[in-house]
């Protein structure tokens, strides 16, 4: 098992020919693997998730090019550079993004074990059109010179690629900085390469400590939940490290009450904690992904809200380069004066609390 992660990836599923052994591709998606010149790929195991027949498979429409990338109504010409302030005053090693005064997100690897095709990044890590040196040393010391920073995200790519003599050297060194109170790692491998999540990585993560980790992975239909998932979730739990999740809401693949409730209550069952669930970016070249901002806030509001248990509902938000927004309009204060609030269940039934004054 220890191996086994390096040959998916060794073995990506990055090829015509590799996908053909796996799918039976529509012209549409062969003729957009041919022309568009993009980096696509994903491991193994998460291919074999594919329908093998409906190119409207929630996994396949993840994994696989499409020649809609192509249509740019809406995506933000050099996106990332505007998202992560990166043309700002402020000097920054490229490996360091920043929203907040008290945290920032830490890049240090290029590489996925899956492209997704909705990827916020895809000027970074799809198409490569953006060049960033992510020196890991260099945003080591940058944090080290920052004593407002308490938080820092360790985000690419994907950064349990790297091998584990790298992670712990990036874990050892953040525990060392004195103001780094909590390390969060970005990853979908839980999600896309469970095989990662090795004896010697729970050791690297996981035990007490006083700078704790937390990991945010992105599930975003109930089809990538298998039971190697929850065990990989299981040891990384029994180990010490949070699990959380952060959807990206997708036209075509979770935008319906059924799949959202699916998602969230399943994921739950596999001991991860829905944390975010993301309006999905005005990135270049994936408006085909996109839906009305307001759909978001309605499938947590008739699928989630009251229908099943609070655990499983997320935040909606959209990310920005001045952070994180809400997108949650209140549907249930529906009305107020001086002496009562009026407010409205998932069932349509109305209670009344009392205002109180100041």
């Amino acid at each position: 098992m220890s191996e086994e992660w390096k040959d998916q990836i060794t073995n990506q599923i990055n090829s015509l020919e590799k996908l053909e052994e796996i799918i039976n591709l529509t012209e549409s998606e062969r003729e957009a693997i041919k022309t568009l010149d993009t980096h696509w790929g994903t491991t193994p195991y998460f291919a074999s998730l594919m329908d093998k027949d409906d190119p409207e498979c929630p996994i396949r429409k993840q994994v696989v090019p499409s020649l809609q990338e192509s249509h740019n109504k809406y995506g933000m010409k050099d996106y990332l550079v505007w998202k992560e302030n990166r043309a700002t005053e402020e000097v920054r090693p490229d490996s360091i993004a920043r929203q907040y005064k008290d945290r920032v997100a830490f890049t240090v690897f290029q590489e996925c074990g899956i492209y997704c095709r909705h990827c916020f990044r895809k000027e970074l890590v799809v198409s490569h059109d953006l060049k960033l040196d992510f020196n890991v040393d260099d945003g080591i010391e940058w944090i080290r010179q920052h004593p407002e920073v308490r938080d820092v995200l360790i985000t690419g790519g994907d950064p349990l690629l790297l091998s584990d003599e790298k992670i712990e050297y990036i874990i050892e060194s953040l525990r060392d900085i004195p103001h780094v109170e909590m390390i969060r790692i970005g990853s979908r491998l839980p999600i896309v390469l469970p095989h990662r999540i090795t004896d010697n990585l729970k050791r690297i993560l996981g035990g007490y400590h006083d700078v704790p980790i937390w990991l945010n992975t992105q599930c975003n239909h109930p089809k990538e939940i298998t039971d190697k998932t929850k065990r990989a979730v299981y040891d990384l739990v029994s180990a010490g490290v949070n699990v959380g999740n952060q959807a990206v809401l997708l036209k075509g693949i979770n935008d319906d009450v059924q799949t959202i409730r699916d998602l969230h209550q399943k994921l739950l069952t596999a001991r991860i904690r829905p944390y975010y669930l993301f309006y999905c970016e005005p990135a270049p070249g994936i408006d085909h992904f996109r839906t009305p901002v307001e759909k978001g806030a309605e499938l947590i509001r008739d699928g989630l809200r009251g229908h099943t248990t609070g655990l499983a509902q997320p935040m909606y938000v959209i990310a920005t380069n001045v952070g994180k927004i809400p997108l949650m309009p209140d549907y249930y204060m529906v009305d107020k004066d001086e002496e009562k609030y009026v407010l409205r269940n998932h069932r349509g039934e109305l209670t009344e609390i009392p205002n109180i004054p100041e």
